[in-house]
């Protein structure tokens, strides 16, 4: 037992010395792009197409146009809406939004995931340079869309993207969506996404502006018809192609979704968590492993570990803990949260093998009332 413990809480302070120390310091609030402050009502919009697939967003929708109001003059809106039953169509139609087209999807064919087909119809009636691939949920706060449009041009930047913030009301929202982006940041690290000629590549899906020649040249949404991590898949089908893309954090674009409890969160990971992991068994399991020896092992050494493992076991603790400060000072939460991690990263854990177990069970993900089969 002394030997497990030894072994256990060195490892344990050795992974996380490494996390920290690697050159790409995924842990950190490097990455970051906002809105210029400046007034919107003179900046020319008219080279952007805003692109939204909506499925059922009837209670959100109206607050994501509305955003769409307050970035410039030009701006041109498609939104397609993917057999909603609850009103969304009524809605847009009744917006006072300007230069905003609304198209009603057809069937979804075989092999495509629903948001990839809206989007590709969409995207066949996209006539600008410029295409922002829009979620229904998001509200995007005054001039972010020249902001991005700068960063494109500053950069030389094919395709630009912004983390969305996301909603930080209900306890376990608190507790475990902060956590989302920190685990996002650590699976796909911005510096490495956004540095040309790597192979790690991401974007977020909910808000993505790219040259709409080039979402043509790689064969549009066809060329990911049934991608569930959607927004990554493209950012690696442009960056493949030979272009540069870039990713970063934001306070200017906001998501309205609310996870008002601990199903609902869970369902959202659940989803997409074995994808991640390239449907592997092998990767579950060492997956699984690392993240019992870096979020558990310092919990339980702190408790119950006497002498040099003790304080082995405090040294990981204090490093799993900063390495959390960063993503809660950038949303404006209180640094305590951080104490919570070893039970975020159960709980985080756990909906990966629900996610696994699900896969087995015949099932790629489920969403918006559509389930996705194996293949």
């Amino acid at each position: 037992m002394t030997d497990f413990a030894w072994y256990a809480s060195t490892s344990a302070l050795v992974i996380w010395i490494i996390n920290l120390l690697l050159p790409w310091q995924a842990w950190r609030v490097r990455e970051v792009l906002e809105a210029a402050q400046d007034s919107f009502d003179g900046v020319d919009l008219s080279d952007i197409t805003v692109l939204i697939p909506a499925r059922n967003e009837a209670e959100l929708i109206g607050k994501t146009l509305a955003g769409l109001e307050h970035q410039g003059q030009g701006l041109r809106i498609i939104l397609v809406d993917d057999d909603s039953s609850d009103g969304t169509s009524d809605i847009v139609r009744q917006s006072a939004v300007p230069n905003l087209q609304l198209i009603q999807s057809a069937p979804l064919p075989p092999g495509w995931s629903g948001k990839l087909w809206a989007q590709e119809q969409g995207l066949r009636a996209v006539e600008t340079p410029l295409t922002l691939l829009l979620d229904a949920d998001i509200e995007l706060v005054p001039d972010i869309i020249n902001s991005l449009k700068v960063k494109r041009l500053s950069d030389n930047l094919q395709l630009v993207s912004l983390m969305a913030v996301l909603r930080f009301e209900t306890y376990w929202e608190k507790l475990l969506m902060p956590a989302f982006i920190h685990f996002f940041k650590m699976i796909y690290p911005f510096a490495l996404a956004n540095k040309p000629g790597t192979k790690i590549a991401a974007a977020a899906g909910g808000c993505i502006l790219v040259e709409t020649a080039v979402l043509r040249e790689i064969g549009g949404m066809a060329a990911i018809q049934n991608a569930l991590i959607d927004d990554c898949a493209l950012a690696k089908a442009v960056k493949t192609a030979g272009y540069k893309t870039w990713i970063g954090l934001t306070h200017g674009v906001i998501s309205q979704r609310p996870y008002s409890n601990l199903a609902e969160i869970w369902d959202m990971v659940a989803r997409t968590a074995f994808t991640q992991l390239f449907y592997s068994t092998p990767l579950l399991l060492l997956c699984s492993a690392i993240m019992l020896l870096m979020y558990c092992v310092p919990v339980i050494g702190v408790l119950g570990f006497e002498g040099g493992q003790f304080w082995l076991c405090v040294g990981a603790f204090m490093l799993m803990v900063g390495s959390y400060l960063p993503t809660l000072r950038f949303y404006t939460l209180s640094w305590l949260w951080a104490l919570s991690m070893p039970l975020v990263a159960i709980l985080y854990q756990l909906m990966t093998w629900t996610s696994a177990i699900r896969y087995w069970r015949g099932e790629r993900s489920r969403w918006k009332g559509r389930s996705y089969q194996k293949i």
